[in-house]
């Protein structure tokens, strides 16, 4: 599944009626939120970063990342990248935290780890909870200077 990138899976934005093809995202940046539907948009323009502040991107509903229920992206992102690259061992350290069945090895153990998908779609990176999203530049620079300069303008 890894091979055919994001083609084929889809995924509602906030707010909307319809689903959203995630290939037509290529290139963009995603970003999960600890907050109900309601919660994010309202957080965003009076709290984090507030002043009215609305998002120019798709922001997407909460969906389930493990479990029968997962999200058809989470399960592709799972099975392309079943551990992260910084922290092969990860796992969630207190069971009483795990609230979905089936639980798999290669489970999102903790809603600070982080996923890098190439422009191609392809899934290239996944890392721990422990890994600084500063430190995500240079990987990020590593897939940019991949693309051909005109599709980046």
């Amino acid at each position: 599944m890894a091979a055919m990138g994001l083609a084929g899976i889809l995924a509602r934005p906030l707010g909307a009626a319809e689903p959203l093809a995630l290939s037509s995202l290529q290139g963009k940046v995603l970003l999960v939120e600890n907050a109900t539907n309601e919660e994010i948009l309202r957080s965003l323009e009076h709290v984090r970063p507030g002043n009215g502040f609305k998002p120019n991107f798709t922001m997407f509903e909460k969906c389930e990342v493990n479990g029968k229920g997962a999200h058809p992206l989470f399960a592709f992102l799972r099975e392309a990248l079943p551990f992260p690259h910084d922290d092969p061992s990860a796992l969630m350290t207190n069971p009483q935290y795990i609230i979905w069945s089936p639980v798999c090895r290669n489970d999102v153990s903790w809603n600070f780890e982080k996923f890098l998908v190439g422009p191609d779609g392809v899934p290239f990176r996944r890392y721990s909870r422990h890994f600084e999203t500063i430190k995500l530049q240079d990987d990020i620079e590593l897939l940019l200077q991949k693309v051909p300069k005109e599709a980046l303008q």
